[in-house]
């Protein structure tokens, strides 16, 4: 999947080093499903297959995520 199909939902879109794609974000797919991207994190060894990224606090640059409520 290329980063063009994704729809970017946080991060500075103005410019500048992060307007390069290369700060932390979160995307969404077209599926629905979410993609984040950050520095790599050591906090604990996930599972074969997976990977941890970390990300600072958002402070508000999530653009309108949907409501998609838990409860059925």
């Amino acid at each position: 999947m290329a980063r063009e199909e994704l729809t970017r939902l946080t991060g500075n879109t103005n410019g500048g080093n992060c307007g390069q794609g290369d700060c932390p974000n979160v995307y969404r797919t077209a599926s629905g499903s979410f993609v984040v991207q950050g520095d790599v994190s050591t906090a604990f060894t996930p599972p074969a297959g997976e990977g941890l990224v970390e990300i600072p606090e958002l402070g508000g640059q999530v653009q309108d995520l949907p409501d998609r409520s838990l409860a059925a």
